[in-house]
C-alpha cells in the first residue's frame, strides 16, 4: 500500500496523475538548513525524514511504502525556501528576475526494510521581471506557501524564459522520476485511467 507523506495538493494531483492508487499523510518536518549543509544534502534529508515519518505512522500497515518529496529555490548556492511574507516573497522575486536557477526535486521511497532516495535538477531561467510584474504577482497572492515565491504552474509561468529539466519536477513531484522509484518498489499504477 503506497502512502504520500506530504500535505502539498500539487504532489496529491501529481501522483494521482500517474495512476498509482496512494492514501496522503500530513507529516509534519523541520525544514532548516544545517550549519554547511549543500542544497543537494538539504533536499534528500528532507525528503527522507518525511519519508521516515510518514513510515512511523503507518507501520502497521502491512506492505507499507512511503513517498516523501521536498523541493526547493537554489540561486548561487543559496535556498530559496517558502516566503515567510510578502515582503519576503518580493526580495526573492528580484532576486530571481533575469537570472538562472536551480529547482532541486528529491524524493525518498521507503518500507520497513528499504530506503532509496532520488534527486532531479532542472534549470529555470526567468525574464527581467519589472516592478509592476512583481507587485502584481504578490498581489495575486500565489507565492504564498510556495518554495522560491512561485508556482511555474500558475502565472509565473508567464516569467520563465527557459526551462532545462522537468516540469513536474519544479511544480514539487518529478513524474518520471517518481515512477521508476515506485516501480522498483513493486508498485503499479492501477488499471483505467488515471484519477
Amino acid at each position: 500500500m503506497l502512502f504520500l507523506a506530504s500535505q502539498s495538493p500539487r504532489r496529491r494531483q501529481l501522483l494521482g496523475q500517474l495512476g498509482f492508487d496512494f492514501s496522503p499523510l500530513d507529516v509534519e518536518v523541520s525544514e532548516v538548513v544545517a550549519p554547511g549543509e549543500s542544497p543537494e544534502d538539504y533536499v534528500r534529508r528532507v525528503a527522507r525524514e518525511k519519508a521516515g515519518a510518514g513510515l512511523l505512522k503507518v507501520a502497521a500497515a502491512p506492505g507499507a511504502v512511503v513517498l516523501g518529496a521536498d523541493t526547493e529555490v537554489v540561486l548561487d548556492g543559496a535556498v530559496f525556501g517558502k516566503p515567510v511574507n510578502a515582503a519576503d516573497a518580493a526580495r526573492m522575486l528580484r532576486r530571481l528576475s533575469g537570472r538562472e536557477h536551480q529547482v532541486l526535486s528529491a524524493l525518498c521511497c521507503a518500507s520497513a526494510g528499504r530506503e532509496q532516495t532520488v534527486l532531479q535538477c532542472s534549470r529555470v531561467r526567468f525574464a527581467a521581471l519589472s516592478e509592476a510584474d512583481t507587485e502584481g504577482y504578490l498581489a495575486a497572492g500565489e507565492w504564498q506557501g510556495k518554495a522560491g515565491a512561485y508556482a511555474i504552474q500558475g502565472r509565473a509561468a508567464a516569467f520563465v524564459a527557459h526551462l532545462d529539466g522537468s516540469y513536474s519536477g519544479v511544480m514539487g513531484l518529478p513524474l518520471h522520476e517518481a515512477s521508476v522509484l515506485l516501480r522498483g518498489f513493486g508498485l503499479r499504477p492501477a488499471p483505467g485511467p488515471p484519477g
